[in-house]
């Protein structure tokens, strides 16, 4: 809410103080051992410093989107944290983690160890070869609405609107909670 006096002094500006921004990501693993992978990567984001993790989703089993018949099905979760990072910054922490677990970037829809994708950084826009927010079909997913909106009902995609219309229209065709697999956040 602005200051009804036009010459009020914004304190955060003048401190320093960065506002603490809503970040998700949406992380996958469809090689190896998919969900030791993904504890590790929701390990490795909540050790980010600047990274407060707020929920992390439950484990979602998923088809492969694109890519060879023959594919292995994802694991899927959705994390919500906050953080006064630069997109850029949460960016280059997710593909330093895709790294850490060896992600391979041949083919876009290659079976992979480990995808992180950055969906958005409070309401910012970006449209940059490299980095695009909100992520660009997040809207469509249901591998990425069903377990956003599990753990963030009142979440939104910028410019495309709120989780809870987004899923309706969304394909959740072989999206599957598996309540027997866990993440220990």
């Amino acid at each position: 809410m602005s200051s009804p006096n036009p010459y009020a002094i914004d304190a955060d500006t003048l401190s320093g103080m960065k506002p603490l921004r809503k970040v998700v990501y949406s992380l996958g693993s469809n090689l190896g051992d998919r969900l030791t992978i993904l504890q590790g990567a929701v390990d490795a984001i909540k050790d980010t410093p600047d990274v407060i993790v707020v929920d992390v989703s439950s484990v979602y089993e998923t088809e492969p989107l694109g890519g060879p018949e023959d594919a292995s099905k994802f694991l899927n979760l959705v994390i919500v944290a906050e953080s006064t990072l630069e997109p850029r910054t949460l960016l280059e922490r997710a593909l330093a983690i895709e790294d850490a677990y060896g992600r391979e970037r041949s083919d876009r829809w290659a079976p992979r160890t480990l995808d992180v994708d950055l969906i958005i950084v409070g309401t910012t826009t970006k449209d940059e070869d490299s980095l695009r927010l909100p992520h660009p079909l997040a809207h469509e997913r249901g591998f990425v609405l069903a377990p956003w909106l599990e753990v963030d009902p009142a979440g939104e995609v910028p410019g495309k609107g709120r989780i809870a219309d987004l899923i309706r229209t969304a394909d959740l065709s072989g999206v599957v909670r598996r309540d027997d697999l866990t993440i220990t956040d």
